[in-house]
């Protein structure tokens, strides 16, 4: 598809579903994008286990393209070990024994037994782009989304097989683009943390090679929508006098 392409399926994509915030490009490569502005930000002090990053999380990157696209290294997610194995930027191994995984095993977030099965981006990426879909001229990987319940229901409707899942929620970025299935995640506590979304948001992964088919049966499952809230509407009337208590 065209950048052109792009711009109207993610102009589309965020009218039918009322997004608030734009649809995301993300993209995986070996080597930095031409033209795509390098992420710059200041990188604190290591912990002791000798992580850092540019943010606190590859999830982060979410929040910072909403209206710019830029190109990150693997060293710039590395503060967060999690997200450095899903997005394919470190091995389980590489990361097993740093400080911010122990502290999830042992809180019980989550079991080292768990580890293995989390799914992973493959071919060793070197850089992950990230931006608005409307003006990507890097051809996306994973179409991004941040959703309410209600936007998560209509893209269920019209992708019935979608995959739910919980933490961390990072995986669904993996499961679009290695098992080119759309996914939603319910959120992870870690992730909304360091993100500062909202209670009220999730998040969907949109194989960018299904983006046109996953519109165009959105258009007619919101349709379908539309019928069923019309006729609900007018059924309730009839109980007038008793709702809202």
């Amino acid at each position: 598809m065209t950048h052109e392409d792009y711009k109207a399926l993610a102009s589309e994509l965020a009218y039918i579903l009322a997004l608030q915030n734009p649809p995301l490009a993300i993209s995986f490569s070996k080597s930095a994008p031409a033209g795509i502005a390098v992420f710059q930000e200041p990188m604190p002090a290591p912990t002791d286990d000798g992580r850092t990053g540019r943010v606190p999380a590859g999830c982060v990157f979410w929040i910072k393209a909403q209206d710019h696209t830029f190109t990150t290294t693997a060293e710039d997610h590395g503060n967060c070990s999690v997200g450095c194995v899903t997005h394919g930027l470190k091995t389980l191994e590489q990361v097993a024994n740093n400080s911010d995984v122990k502290c999830l095993v042992e809180a019980g977030w989550v079991t080292p037994e768990a580890f293995p099965g989390i799914p992973t981006v493959k071919g060793d990426p070197t850089h992950v782009t990230y931006g608005p879909l409307y003006e990507t001229s890097v051809k996306p990987d994973v179409v991004f989304l941040r959703l309410n319940p209600k936007q998560a229901m209509m893209l269920s409707d019209a992708m019935p097989e979608i995959s739910f899942q919980g933490k961390p929620q990072c995986h669904i970025v993996a499961i679009a683009k290695e098992q080119n299935q759309v996914a939603i995640s319910v959120g992870c506590m870690l992730s909304r943390v360091r993100t500062g979304m909202s209670n009220n948001e999730m998040t969907a992964a949109i194989p960018a090679g299904r983006l046109h088919e996953v519109v165009e049966k959105l258009r007619t499952a919101v349709g379908a929508d539309k019928d069923v809230a019309a006729y609900a509407s007018e059924d309730s009337k009839r109980f007038g006098a008793y709702l809202g208590r």
